[in-house]
């Protein structure tokens, strides 16, 4: 019986098209997302933009609100924000409680 391996590569940074294709919504929404500060990715034009590590995993929660909830672009922007505070403030509270 033949064994079967699952070969994972590790995904360093997607370009807009990949990003896109990876959260499957369109360029413009991405653009906004940009312009709202949600996202910053890498590079000086739009042609050449790279979405690391963190935007990664931004656009995709994004995409997530904005599918599930029906948030915009502000509401999204916001709502990451606001997450990411809480995310930080029980990193800290952590430090402090007994284990």
């Amino acid at each position: 019986m033949k064994r079967t391996t699952h070969r994972s590569e590790i995904v360093d940074a997607l370009s807009l098209e990949d990003l896109c294709r990876f959260c499957q919504a369109d360029e413009a929404w991405v653009m906004e997302l940009v312009e709202y500060g949600v996202l910053e990715p890498k590079g000086a034009r739009v042609e050449t933009w790279l979405f690391r590590g963190p935007n990664i995993v931004r656009a995709k929660k994004a995409r997530r609100l904005n599918r599930d909830l029906g948030i915009n672009a502000a509401g999204i922007a916001m709502v990451i924000d606001l997450l990411e505070q809480r995310d930080e403030f029980r990193r800290r509270l952590s430090r402090y409680e007994p284990v």
